[in-house]
């Protein structure tokens, strides 16, 4: 059998070598076509780093979020008492893995343990002994992950939903009052003084309540608190925000000289209600074509916002992996299945992937 002229042999060569712009796609994960501008992550459970999706996580994401590991309920469910587990394995993931850690989150009006409101005879704590109770926890939970964790959203969700009102009512404002917020920021800096140090919060791009958040971080800015930033959960969806609504909160909050992360980011597919409820009988909850592409427009225009505005927002990370679980499937409508993300049941990319890693209109 004759061999093949050398030139014929090494076209052959690089004809095999030469990867294939289909392929090229699929070698890249959304951490490489947004390496330039921002890191890319998303919120894990203890499923989510084992197995498929843990090599999705591993393919599409550069930065983690724990989704309730580290909330102080799962974490510190009694006084004496810290759940490490799993919190500890999504670090532990993580630095395995090259992957950023946020932290979240450290003081919430939800998920806290009902101990810590309470003295040793059942009766309500002082504000004395409360304050104590957090800075324990903070140095505790911030210290064990000191160097490990880059970013904490230190307050969570302070803002009350009624437009009327300004800070929400709960057992930290009954007993602490508004001092608190300054409190878990200045404990979270002692803990670990390199962290950035975020105020984290939904609706933030609606224009009522972004003027009452704006408020709240002038309040602590201006008293010198530690504070680098401002989580915009980004909750969305097909219905909203508009451009303009997103466009000028971005510019709102970086005008106090705040970083900006979009920290829980999924689009749903129905409009947003507050109240939770069952499932109705005669509701759909199938995943039309037209709902479809209206995410799909949504994700464009809000990720051609993000890069817009790259100079100030310094993470944008999902809120779950993909459409095969999602905190939406149960809240607020029970038994109704959404189709947040950018991956459908089978880890695949939608349509709206293509779109969010299109930069051509930029």
């Amino acid at each position: 059998m004759k061999s093949l002229p050398y030139f014929l042999l090494s076209l052959c060569c690089i004809i095999v070598a030469e990867p294939s712009l289909a392929q090229q796609q699929q070698e890249l994960g959304l951490k490489d076509y947004y390496h330039n501008l921002f890191p890319i992550g998303v919120a894990v459970n203890g499923r989510a780093i084992k197995g498929d999706e843990a090599a999705l996580i591993k393919q599409e994401f550069n930065s983690i979020t724990a989704e309730n590991a580290m909330k102080m309920g799962p974490i510190h469910p009694e006084e004496n008492r810290y759940n490490w587990g799993l919190a500890d394995s999504i670090v532990h993931f993580a630095s395995a893995n090259n992957l950023r850690v946020r932290g979240h989150t450290l003081l919430w009006h939800q998920q806290t343990p009902k101990w810590i409101f309470v003295d040793e005879n059942g009766d309500q704590v002082s504000k004395e002994l409360l304050l104590k109770r957090l800075r324990e926890h903070i140095l505790a939970v911030v210290g064990r992950y000191k160097g490990k964790i880059y970013a904490w959203d230190v307050v969570n969700e302070a803002i009350d939903d009624n437009p009327e009102k300004f800070l929400r009512e709960s057992k930290w404002m009954e007993i602490i009052g508004e001092e608190v917020f300054a409190r878990a920021f200045e404990y979270a800096h002692e803990a670990d003084p390199d962290a950035l140090l975020f105020y984290n919060d939904y609706n933030s791009e609606r224009p009522e309540k972004r003027e009452r958040i704006l408020r709240l971080l002038k309040n602590l800015t201006e008293a010198g608190v530690p504070i680098h930033g401002v989580g915009l959960q980004g909750h969305w969806s097909i219905f909203e925000p508009s451009e303009t609504d997103l466009e000028e909160a971005i510019e709102r909050y970086a005008s106090l000289g705040l970083q900006l992360h979009i920290t829980e980011l999924d689009m749903s597919v129905y409009p947003w209600e507050k109240e939770r409820r069952q499932k109705r009988a005669d509701e759909s909850d199938a995943y039309t074509p037209e709902l479809e592409q209206k995410q799909i427009d949504q994700f464009e225009k809000v990720f051609g916002i993000f890069r817009k505005y790259a100079e100030h927002i310094t993470n944008v990370t999902f809120w779950n992996v993909s459409d095969r679980y999602s905190w939406l499937d149960h809240y607020p409508v029970h038994g109704r299945k959404n189709y947040p993300l950018l991956f459908d049941q089978n880890l695949q990319r939608k349509k709206a992937y293509w779109k969010v890693v299109d930069f051509k209109k930029d």
